[in-house]
């Protein structure tokens, strides 16, 4: 997994070392050598551990690090998450180290937020397309960790007919048909979501097939009965997806109705970092 995010790793070194930790040059005598260990300041599931480690043999080569917690795990303040020993150069890798797992414990702690509170088993929560540009599959990874399950990861691995497209077509559910069964004919497998926010859409698009229907933005009510019709069709049962404006408060109340899925932009965009702190010694 971690060698997916070696490019990123890599990145975020080069964007903070530069060329060279000037500070740590000539401030720490050569030869020195420290002990850290990284703490949880706050709860949360943690997240990050082995991106840390990586970030730590590729910035301090000849440190030792040894992880405490594994990433996915329940954490509370004061918890050691993992230690590291080795040069001075372990403080060059800590600023970076701590952004990622700072961040992916955010966006993991979110994501298990959001799924504490559904009270369906049938209904699971997703993440959007809503992440930082050049994290996506960290912050994904990131759901993951927390319980959650990913969307799409981008434009190229599944189709999601929105409104602008429906305009396009003229709200015709006919041009709809002939464009989904070209998309069918050109990408056999590919998934299709097909997004609407009216009732008479609903109605008027509910036979081209679709795997998924999304009901955006709309009333509690009006989904409700959305359901119900997907649920009774006699052909394809898409599954049913909830979105637009999804709150802790609206995920708990929304599951009540038996979506397949919520999915929810601010488990990613609206994360705030778990904070945790490196506290180091000199060996």
């Amino acid at each position: 997994m971690v060698k997916e995010f070696d490019a990123v790793i890599k990145a975020a070194l080069r964007e903070d070392i530069g060329t060279g930790d000037v500070t740590t040059r000539f401030f720490v005598p050569l030869g020195t050598r420290f002990y850290g260990e990284m703490r949880a300041k706050d709860g949360g599931v943690v997240c990050g551990l082995e991106v840390a480690r990586r970030v730590f043999a590729l910035a301090a080569p000849g440190s030792r690090v040894k992880l405490v917690k594994k990433d996915g795990a329940r954490i509370k303040k004061g918890d050691v998450l993992m230690k590291i020993e080795g040069p001075a150069s372990i403080l060059t890798a800590e600023r970076t180290a701590l952004n990622f797992l700072q961040h992916m414990s955010g966006v993991a702690t979110k994501a298990a937020l959001f799924c504490s509170v559904i009270k369906s088993s049938r209904t699971k929560i997703y993440d959007t397309r809503k992440t930082l540009p050049g994290l996506r599959l960290i912050e994904k990874y990131a759901v993951r960790c927390g319980g959650a399950r990913n969307h799409r990861l981008g434009l190229y691995d599944m189709a999601m007919i929105k409104d602008n497209h429906v305009a396009f077509a003229g709200n015709s559910a006919e041009v709809l048909g002939r464009r989904i069964a070209a998309m069918r004919r050109a990408k056999p497998g590919l998934k299709i979501e097909l997004e609407v926010d009216t009732l008479a859409q609903l109605k008027a698009f509910l036979h081209l097939g679709a795997d998924v229907i999304m009901l955006d933005n709309m009333g509690y009510a009006a989904m409700k009965k959305a359901i119900a019709l997907i649920r009774a069709h006699k052909g394809k049962r898409p599954e049913v997806e909830i979105s637009g404006g999804v709150d802790l408060a609206k995920a708990a109340r929304y599951s009540k109705l038996g979506a397949d899925r919520i999915s929810v932009g601010s488990i990613t965009s609206g994360a705030r970092p778990l904070d945790i702190s490196f506290e180091v010694q000199t060996k």
